[in-house]
């Protein structure tokens, strides 16, 4: 599995969305999704003192993102977001 380094986190973006009648759009039919689950958490960012600055998201989390924010990274077939935890929005309860 992936191991994001620093305050990097690894990201599984929802591709399917269902609308009110049911109807499913295609992953090409919308813009870019902004919520995804949290698959992998680096350690923390290195402060100018040394230390590492504890994560605020858990693998499991789901989280709102920016709709540009990120890498996008295939790994074993499947497709990834890594992204900057500054870059995440909220974590959806």
């Amino acid at each position: 599995m992936l191991k994001p380094l620093g305050d990097r986190v690894v990201l599984k973006a929802e591709n399917e969305e269902q609308t009110v009648g049911g109807i499913v759009l295609a992953a090409n039919a919308k813009d870019k999704p902004t919520t995804a689950t949290v698959i992998a958490v680096g350690p923390g960012k290195v402060l100018d003192n040394g230390q590492v600055a504890a994560m605020n998201v858990k693998e499991g989390d789901k989280v709102l993102f920016d709709k540009y924010a990120g890498n996008e990274v295939e790994y074993n077939g499947d497709k990834y977001l890594v992204v900057r935890e500054s870059e995440l929005i909220a974590i959806v309860d």
